[in-house]
């Protein structure tokens, strides 16, 4: 934690992000960077594997102070890719649908000008990261939450879907994928246990085995997903661990009940919800796939861990 002198950084830009919203975010905090002395290179990759061989570029060359993202969480995702485990720091531009990362680092979402002072600025911290291995040992990075159940159907819906747009398409995606509601088979080993709030007699460091039915699964670095949902209410992004919400099998009226809940972070409350805070999990779900920062990240089964100190970011000074 603490400041860093920012002269120059490598701006991740993609115009179509936000519908269109990134582009005109860029242009805006270019001319602040500009101001405060700053030189930017922006760059816009063809592919996402485009995105991450530039962004490594950028990390491995050493000229620059910060890579920059003007864009959503899934690009966000991109950079982290690459910046995982360095001492680059990421700063960010919210121009996307969710911009829950921007939630969780208190970073100004509607002014780019104000994003780009904060960036300007170089107050950084170090947090937390999510890091997914699956099956055949690739890995993946998240900051914010990887999801396996109803909660990727939804995301994988979202995704496909060009209207409306921020939180109101997550939820329309909530209330279509209810239409086809259903269990889905689950199994789950829950290693290096913490107490939740007002949890008691836990051996903490403890393992436990899961198996059964459930409607959704999370596992939160932080604590929103899907435009500021707090699926994870519990959630700290220095703890070293993920929190879990799992979600009984239930039917429709009381899992749209739950859902609605969600909204206000009060579904810990109802008896079919499960909460814990655990270092890693290993977690298969039938018929779904992992899903973290609202993108596409793995076949089932995988193993999720928290990674203390894996990333940095750029946030507004206290």
């Amino acid at each position: 934690m603490g400041f860093v002198d920012i002269g120059a950084v490598a701006m991740l830009t993609n115009p179509d992000s936000g519908h269109g919203r990134a582009r005109h975010s860029t242009e805006r905090a270019m001319a602040t960077f500009r101001d405060a002395g700053v030189e930017v290179l922006t760059f816009q990759g063809r592919t996402t594997e485009d995105s991450r061989r530039l962004t490594r570029e950028a990390v491995e060359s050493g000229r620059f102070d910060a890579i920059v993202v003007c864009g959503g969480d899934g690009m966000i995702n991109v950079v982290l890719q690459e910046t995982a485990g360095t001492q680059i720091p990421v700063g960010v531009i919210p121009a996307g649908t969710g911009n829950d990362h921007a939630r969780e680092h208190d970073l100004p979402r509607t002014s780019p000008e104000a994003a780009a002072e904060v960036i300007a600025a170089g107050f950084t911290v170090t947090t937390d990261l999510g890091r997914i291995t699956d099956a055949a040992g690739g890995t993946r990075w998240f900051g914010t939450v990887m999801t396996a159940g109803f909660d990727s159907l939804v995301s994988d819906r979202a995704n496909r879907m060009t209207w409306p747009h921020g939180s109101a398409r997550y939820n329309l995606s909530i209330a279509a994928e209810l239409i086809n509601l259903r269990p889905l088979s689950f199994s789950m080993t829950l290693h290096g246990r913490h107490a939740v709030p007002g949890e008691t007699g836990l051996v903490e460091g403890s393992s436990l085995e899961l198996c059964g039915s459930a409607m959704l699964a999370a596992f939160g670095n932080t604590r929103t997903y899907g435009g500021g949902l707090p699926v994870c209410p519990f959630a700290n992004h220095r703890d070293g661990l993920l929190e879990v919400t799992l979600v009984d099998p239930v039917n429709r009226v009381r899992f749209a009940s739950c859902m609605a809940r969600i909204l206000r972070g009060t579904h810990v409350e109802l008896p079919e919800v499960h909460s814990f805070r655990v270092r890693s999990a290993r977690v298969w779900v039938h018929g779904v796939d992992a899903y973290a920062d609202g993108e596409r990240m793995a076949d089932l089964p995988v193993t999720v861990e928290a990674v203390p100190t894996a990333g940095k970011f750029i946030v507004p000074a206290p």
